[in-house]
């Protein structure tokens, strides 16, 4: 007679809690996460605050049950009986653990879960100073309150928390954004070189690409002032969308750069799309954690960034990337044209630079120190 299989772990049953599903740095790490969760160990049900975004077909292509819960304001009677019903869902489907994932999730899922879901609970930081409203900065330090655990993913996002935000260290827990591996993949060199000629960039031409929403605090503008003080051989990417689009594109006619300044929109590759530059910029004036750092320097492409927020915490300077102050804009230029005129320099910083990154920020390593936290709260140890 053959043995009955004896059954395995029942999984822990998590409670994943978005906002939406643009592409963004918290977004992004958000699908990836999920995407790479052990799911023989943990059984995830996704709610989200918005309904729509090119990232929902990531999410649904994992067949996870997915449940909307619109919200109108924080004031409002219809955010309360949404919370309500959002708390009444975690009691019935036994969620063990909520992970919140951003500021309005921190505010509209945290004191619910924690009060009447009765989970362990896990805020998240995942910005320095810019949040999209300054009032929500007071209900977001409320909401750590309701928190089994502050996510911080950096060091510097950690010490904010910590010093600023009068957040007990006991319930800090550091762990990182990171990449897949498909992002250390590289494409031949024709593809490459097709790529760029798709985007109206002559060949032969020294380019310098950003990966960033288009929003005030990624200074976008800081980089095309640099382009003004370079050769003509230099060209400018920018892939991402948002608000301040047209106004970079008035900038752009304005110093007459039509021709060396490419607006390519938002992008959703598998592709790592910094392989097709030869520098990677980010000009931001505030990061809690730089995304589009780690994922040029996964593509082992040399970086020059702003040394602000989390940045300090990835880039080593002269060693993975090139650090200037934020607004200096002829640091940029002299460190622009090193990168053009050295490229031995470049070479050796994307090399030193994939290292760090396949060392300290790829999926198994920080993957398996979300999961740990989560066994560690499913299992009351809070």
């Amino acid at each position: 007679m053959t043995p009955r299989a004896q059954p395995g772990p029942v999984p822990i049953r998590i409670g994943y809690v978005i906002d939406t599903f643009d592409v963004g740095g918290t977004e992004l790490n958000a699908i990836r996460t999920l995407e790479a969760l052990d799911r023989n160990r943990f059984e995830v049900t996704v709610f989200h605050l918005h309904d729509v975004g090119p990232l929902r077909a990531r999410y649904d292509a994992l067949g996870v049950p997915m449940i909307h819960l619109p919200i109108t304001g924080f004031r409002s009677l219809h955010t309360l009986r949404q919370a309500l019903s959002f708390a009444m869902l975690l009691r019935r489907l036994r969620i063990q653990v909520v992970h919140c994932h951003d500021v309005y999730t921190n505010v509209f899922a945290a004191p619910w879960a924690r009060v009447i879901g009765r989970c362990g609970v896990i805020a998240s930081r995942r910005w320095f100073f810019e949040v999209p409203r300054p009032a929500l900065n007071p209900l977001n330090r409320w909401s750590y309150k309701f928190a089994h655990r502050v996510l911080a993913n950096s060091n510097s996002v950690a010490k904010l928390l910590e010093t600023q935000e009068h957040v007990p260290i006991s319930k800090i827990v550091q762990i990182p954004n990171f990449l897949g591996d498909n992002a250390f993949d590289s494409r031949p060199a024709e593809q490459r070189l097709k790529q760029r000629r798709n985007w109206g960039i002559p060949d032969g031409a020294f380019v310098v690409g950003v990966v960033a929403r288009l929003a005030p605090v990624k200074n976008h503008a800081m980089l095309i002032l640099a382009a003004d003080a370079m050769h003509d051989d230099v060209h400018i990417v920018f892939i991402g969308d948002g608000p301040e689009r047209l106004r970079l594109q008035s900038q752009v006619t304005t110093c007459g750069l039509e021709a060396r300044v490419h607006f390519v929109g938002e992008l959703v590759l598998t592709d790592n799309i910094h392989q097709y530059f030869d520098v990677s910029v980010l000009c931001s004036r505030s990061e809690g954690f730089p995304n589009s750092v780690i994922e040029a320097m996964a593509a082992r492409r040399a970086v020059v960034a702003t040394r602000v927020g989390g940045v300090v915490d990835v880039i080593a300077e002269g060693e993975t990337g090139l650090l200037v102050e934020s607004d200096d804009v002829p640091a940029l230029v002299s460190s622009l044209c090193r990168l053009q005129s050295d490229r031995d320099l470049c070479s050796r910083l994307g090399i030193e630079g994939q290292r760090r990154v396949r060392n300290k920020f790829s999926r198994q390593i920080v993957v398996q120190q979300l999961q740990n936290l989560y066994e560690q709260l499913a299992m009351g140890n809070t």
